[in-house]
């Protein structure tokens, strides 16, 4: 085989590694502390300089105690990523706490840069994700047992009984981002076109201006 023929073969080899394994960045160094003032984002923040990195940058007491929950939904999620541990900066990991009312739901959402695995501290919850052949992958776990949503695939938790529920949440990523199905599609902004949705649900444009209504933001 050719000396190019060889280069080329190497790079084709190192590219497929690199695609493999593709994830959060690793990391080059000890640490990078995030420094979100610097407003320079390079698939991830700048680095605070060593001299200033504290233990606070690597500590969070967020997830001690049941979140407040004060929306129609009966859930609420405390997140413990890059914007709240700036010590997680390039180390592709974090973690949230969900807790619910009962009846409460995490409504379908997806988790564009990660995969998800919940660990279920109180109460029980039906359980599921879709897969992109539109199959329901669906089971009800309680306290003590482990579920997994892969990255990207729609997902929801649903507190069906009739006592507080709740779980922590680990990621794969420092910020592993949320899109919330209904939320992104009826209060967008700007808002996705009335005939649009209507033609996608097959209802009409009031019933769609009533859907916008309700997930509307409400103003303080």
């Amino acid at each position: 085989m050719s000396l190019t023929n060889t280069l080329a073969v190497f790079v084709f080899f190192c590219s497929a590694i690199s695609f493999a394994f593709a994830s959060d960045p690793d990391t080059l160094q000890d640490l990078c502390v995030a420094l979100p003032s610097s407003g320079v984002k390079v698939n991830g923040f700048a680095c605070k300089a060593e001299t200033n990195v504290t233990e606070a940058d690597f500590f969070f007491a967020g997830l001690a105690n049941p979140g407040v929950i004060n929306n129609t939904l009966g859930s609420v999620v405390t997140a413990a990523n890059v914007e709240k541990i700036p010590g997680l900066n390039t180390l592709g990991v974090s973690f949230s706490r969900i807790d619910y009312k009962a009846g409460g739901l995490n409504p379908p959402h997806t988790h564009p840069r990660a995969t998800e695995i919940v660990f279920v501290l109180d109460g029980e919850l039906d359980v599921g994700f879709i897969t992109t052949a539109n199959k329901l992958i669906s089971k009800s776990i309680k306290k003590g047992e482990i579920f997994v949503f892969p990255k990207g695939l729609v997902h929801y938790q649903k507190n069906s009984g009739d006592k507080p529920a709740s779980v922590l949440s680990a990621f794969n990523s420092q910020l592993p981002g949320t899109f919330s199905i209904a939320a992104a599609l009826f209060s967008s902004t700007p808002t996705v076109p009335d005939n649009v949705l209507a033609q996608a649900f097959q209802i009409d444009t009031k019933q769609v201006d009533d859907i916008k209504a309700k997930l509307a933001p409400k103003k303080s």
